[in-house]
C-alpha cells in the first residue's frame, strides 16, 4: 500500500450531510460515509451491504444473493457528489445528480456481510458537469470500474 493510500482522510461525511449533496434519501441512498481524501480531487466513499435492504426482497435468501451491478454504478455516482463540495463555482445548498456512465468493467460481484469501497478521481469540471474515474472494490478484489458524469445544479 502506498503512503497515499494510508494517509487519514481530512474529512469524513456521514449521515444527513450525505443527503444535503444528493437528491436521493432512504432507502434509495447508497453509501453510508464518504472521505475527503483531496478535497476537490479524489473521494473515497463506503457501503455496508446488508441481506435486509430492499433490493434483496423477494430473493431467494437460500440461494447466492449477490449486490446488482446497477446499484454498485448509482453507489459509485452518489459517492462522486463528494467530489463537489471543494469545486469552484459550487454553492452551498447545491445538489449532484447522475447524469450518465462510459467504460464500464463489470468483474466480482458484491455480497451481503461485504464492504463496498469506491474510490473517485476527478478527471474534469467544467461548466457545472463533474467527470470522474472510479473504481469499486471489496477488500482486494475489483468489482466495477467506469467514468461518471455528475451535473451539479444549485439549491432550488
Amino acid at each position: 500500500m502506498t503512503p497515499e493510500a494510508m494517509s487519514p482522510a481530512r474529512e469524513t461525511i456521514e449521515g444527513p450531510a450525505i443527503t444535503a449533496l444528493l437528491a436521493h434519501q432512504f432507502p434509495f441512498l447508497l453509501v453510508d460515509r464518504i472521505e475527503i481524501l483531496q478535497p476537490g480531487q479524489r473521494v473515497r466513499g463506503r457501503k455496508r451491504i446488508t441481506i435486509g435492504e430492499w433490493w434483496a426482497d423477494g430473493c431467494d435468501h437460500d440461494r447466492d444473493v449477490r449486490f446488482p451491478f446497477s446499484l454498485v454504478i448509482e453507489a459509485m455516482a452518489q459517492t462522486s457528489a463528494g467530489l463537489m463540495r471543494d469545486l469552484p463555482g459550487v454553492a452551498t445548498g447545491a445538489i449532484a445528480y447522475f447524469m450518465g456512465v462510459t467504460r464500464v468493467r463489470l468483474r466480482h460481484a458484491a455480497q451481503p456481510g461485504d464492504e463496498l469501497a469506491m474510490e473517485l478521481t476527478l478527471r474534469q469540471w467544467r461548466r457545472g458537469l463533474c467527470r470522474a474515474r472510479g473504481i469499486a472494490t471489496v477488500g482486494d478484489q475489483l468489482v466495477a470500474s467506469a467514468e461518471l458524469t455528475t451535473i451539479i445544479r444549485g439549491a432550488a
